[in-house]
């Protein structure tokens, strides 16, 4: 009977033991691995998405409480809980968690919204850009804008990239910058070949063309019509269109020529002057015409009176239609360019003294003023 009380504390011990054990592990740790990590990985998208830029204050504000809570973490990191202890770390942590996500989510629709505008304005920029490259091609006029045509595309080729990188805000820089400068190549080609449009002015080409007609008619002989907007050369007869030929201008040779080495084409009533045939011309044929005449000049000398035409420029001369020649460039600089079996039918058909009159254009919707119109209709929309 004496042994009993000593087996009773032997047996509560044991008890109070295990109870002891069973406790501790019910214990937890202060947070939860799989929720640090979570909130490190949003920490991570957040700077691959660069919200610091997108998003700079809800950025701000995460990253000083990120900072704030990892501090708490490292100096609660031995301490353990009961279950039904609360605890406020965890609560926090996943706070911010919730807080996070919705942050990587924002500045996706951020970033979502820059992308559309940026490709939606450098889309048309090279809407703008193909245009203007195509039409200005059409009439033979890439000389006019100069440099302008490269920079505008080197400006639309570092827009795509910047999309490409992300970086949108620099994409609609680029996009802002090529765009003025296609205003600019707009506004420069209006200047420069606005008079295609100029009702008065294509009135008077036309009756310069129909005096040339007439006295085909009043004559009984043959005489040409040259458009240059239409790049057309016509022969008439006793009146009569008889034949249409297409003719190649030089790089500038659709503006009004001023002085010599300009390369424009000239635009008046004039007469063939010589006949060069084979052996005489490096050319297949050539027809010489009788330019400058007495208008040419007088414009000519006006023009330097005004200081338009600096006084060390010369009169220009010698302008001719012709055909090409083996080993020599088909780049007319303001002479008019045939095919050879074109130029051979012409040459038989004239004779000295055939009125060649040469216009700008001989219908207000001529492909000139068209292009000028389709591309203003662009700035507009732009």
């Amino acid at each position: 009977m004496r042994r009993l009380p000593h087996i009773y504390r032997t047996f509560c011990s044991l008890a109070l033991a295990g109870l002891l054990a069973m406790s501790l592990g019910g214990c937890i740790e202060t947070v939860p691995d799989e929720l640090v990590e979570a909130i490190e990985s949003i920490d991570r998208d957040l700077v691959t998405l660069r919200a610091s830029d997108i998003s700079p204050k809800a950025y701000s504000k995460f990253s000083r409480q990120w900072i704030s809570l990892r501090a708490r973490i490292q100096s609660e990191e031995n301490i353990v809980r009961w279950p039904w202890e609360e605890n406020e770390l965890e609560t926090d942590l996943e706070s911010l968690q919730v807080e996070g996500s919705q942050l990587v989510a924002d500045v996706n629709t951020r970033l979502q919204a820059q992308r559309t505008a940026a490709e939606t304005k450098l889309a048309k920029v090279e809407q703008r850009l193909r245009l203007l490259n195509t039409r200005v091609g059409d009439i033979g006029s890439r000389v006019v804008l100069g440099e302008h045509p490269v920079e505008t595309e080197l400006l639309v080729r570092q827009a795509r990239l910047f999309i490409e990188q992300g970086q949108f805000d620099h994409a609609i820089q680029a996009s802002d910058r090529a765009g003025k400068i296609l205003l600019t190549q707009t506004a420069l080609l209006a200047n420069e070949l606005g008079r295609y449009a100029d009702d008065d002015l294509i009135a008077a080409w036309r009756e310069s063309a129909q005096r040339t007609i007439e006295w085909s008619r009043t004559h009984r002989a043959q005489a040409i019509v040259i458009s240059k907007a239409d790049r057309v050369l016509s022969l008439y007869k006793n009146g009569r269109k008889i034949l249409t030929y297409p003719i190649r201008l030089g790089s500038r040779g659709i503006r009004a020529k001023q002085h010599y080495g300009d390369g424009a084409t000239p635009e008046g009533e004039y007469r063939i002057h010589r006949k060069r045939g084979s052996g005489q011309t490096p050319y297949f044929r050539a027809l010489i015409l009788d330019y400058p005449n007495a208008d040419d000049r007088r414009r000519f000398e006006e023009a330097q009176q005004s200081g338009l035409i600096p006084k060390s420029q010369h009169m220009p001369g010698l302008i001719q239609l012709h055909g090409i020649a083996q080993g020599i460039t088909d780049q007319p600089y303001g002479s008019i360019l045939l095919d050879n079996p074109q130029i051979a039918v012409l040459f038989d058909h004239v004779s000295v003294g055939t009125p060649v009159t040469i216009v700008g254009a001989l219908e207000s919707q001529n492909s000139i003023s068209l292009v000028l119109a389709d591309l203003g209709d662009q700035e507009e929309e732009t």
